[in-house]
């Protein structure tokens, strides 16, 4: 299989891009200039004051604090990110992940001020941004849709669209992602309490509050299909991800491809991605997420993601694809390099997210100091991070310090070396996610390939609290 950094491409006199601001931070911060720099781009990282001694920082070419550590005073900040941008002769800005990645006003201000968003244009960052008029896009595209009810103004409009639905339903915020804003509910009461609270989630996390519901379903899985467009009408897909083991709606371990699925449901779903991206008219990186219902083999769309995936490493592993590299490339008005004929996925690749939370508290956040980082080695061994002995995790923003992930000739294989690289991670000084993870690989569970979404919270917690008792 070819490596990530075996199909970077060299920088000539036809691309255009010369320096990138990462309008971001942390890991993907990381993993974006590392990108520009095997393209040979110049990088300029943003930081508060509370990064600005960080690995991206020490890493870019140049780095700007723009704020204090709050991110509606840093990260989250249009004028101050352009500001920025501008001020450093900047032609391009990568928003990672998170933050301003799929903020429509943020993307058609980089445009208007001469700089070139590294991501799909504004207005389908918009349109696939907000999560009813996606649904109509894949309505429209032929793509089967999960039931829900349009954008809500009230705590009232939502009881009534719930009553029509059926409990129990998902409560979820019109823009963003990452599970905030969302929740399940059971019954009118438990909405009537939720949903303020949502409503005021979503605002904190994305600057929109608008939210919406949809059915929900008990024996889930979550599968979502990574897609590639460029500015000359191509779409293709690199196969899908199965991101089921989610705690709060949040992902915890990923992989590609997808197990035990119906081959003709892997193949319709990947199709389905497909045509719902050139239906976009999609022009860079994303990802369109689909809901499986293990009961009946039937999956219908979710959502799409205008931006680079935190778990877009396995993809990259079982394809030689580097994702972040193409996004630059597509953003460059360079042609994909490759049709969808060239593309195969080669083994199976596993990512594990080592955050600073317990486990054993109900995976309560634990800011702190780390005080040894000893990254895991090893065959088919990954690590993304922008973590390092002294790191100090503040309560500002998530608490992710890596992305460990494992790849091998066969599921099995790819799960025995990731659970070796977990038990191989020095870490200390905080709480991590790394021993849950490692359970959670081992159980009977996950290696038939039968957990659904709330695997976690119904049988993975329980066993691993009866394991470390």
């Amino acid at each position: 299989m070819a490596s990530p950094s075996s199909l970077a491409v060299t920088v000539s006199e036809d691309i255009a891009l010369r320096r990138v601001l990462i309008a971001n931070r942390g890991e993907i911060a990381v993993r974006v200039i590392r990108a520009c720099r095997e393209l040979g781009i110049e990088t300029v990282a943003i930081t508060s004051t509370v990064d600005r001694d960080g690995l991206a920082a020490r890493m870019a070419d140049r780095a700007v604090c723009i704020g204090p550590p709050p991110a509606g005073d840093s990260y989250l900040s249009i004028p101050a990110v352009l500001t920025a941008a501008l001020g450093t002769g900047c032609d391009a800005v990568h928003p990672g992940y998170g933050f301003l990645s799929e903020n429509p006003e943020f993307a058609a201000a980089c445009v208007a001020e001469g700089l070139v968003f590294v991501g799909p244009r504004p207005d389908a960052v918009a349109e696939a941004g907000d999560k009813a008029r996606a649904r109509e896009l894949a309505r429209s595209a032929g793509i089967p849709v999960l039931s829900g009810s349009p954008v809500l103004d009230s705590t009232e409009a939502a009881v009534a669209a719930a009553a029509e639905l059926g409990y129990p339903v998902l409560v979820k915020a019109a823009a963003g992602g990452g599970g905030r804003g969302m929740s399940v509910v059971e019954n009118e009461a438990e909405l009537r309490a939720r949903w303020s609270s949502a409503a005021a989630e979503a605002q904190s996390a994305f600057g929109d509050g608008r939210t919406y519901i949809e059915r929900f379903i008990r024996n889930a899985r979550h599968i979502e299909v990574q897609v590639l467009g460029d500015k000359h009408g191509s779409v293709i897909h690199l196969g899908e991800r199965d991101c089921t083991l989610q705690r709060r709606h949040q992902k915890v371990i990923e992989e590609s491809p997808a197990p035990n699925l119906p081959e003709e449901v892997r193949q319709a779903i990947r199709r389905s991605g497909v045509a719902f991206a050139q239906a976009l008219g999609l022009d860079s990186a994303g990802t369109v997420e689909f809901i499986y219902d293990a009961d009946t083999d039937e999956f219908a769309f979710l959502e799409f993601n205008a931006r680079i995936q935190v778990e877009h490493p396995v993809t990259e592993m079982v394809t030689g694809v580097d994702l972040v590299a193409e996004q630059l490339r597509s953003a460059a008005g360079i042609p994909l390099r490759f049709t969808q004929d060239d593309i195969h996925l080669t083994g199976h690749a596993v990512e594990v997210r080592i955050t600073t939370e317990d486990p054993a508290r109900g995976f309560l956040p634990h800011p702190g100091t780390v005080t040894r980082w000893e990254p895991p080695t090893g065959e088919g061994i990954r690590v993304d991070s922008h973590c390092e002995s002294g790191y100090v995790v503040t309560p500002y923003y998530d608490s992710l310090l890596a992305k460990i992930v494992a790849h091998g000739p066969d599921r099995d294989t790819a799960a025995d070396r990731m659970v070796t690289a977990l038990e191989d991670l020095g870490v200390s000084g905080v709480p991590t996610t790394a021993g849950f993870a490692r359970v959670a690989l081992d159980h009977p569970d996950f290696r038939a390939g039968t957990v659904t979404t709330d695997w976690i919270a119904s049988r993975g917690l329980p066993h691993y609290l009866e394991k470390i008792s």
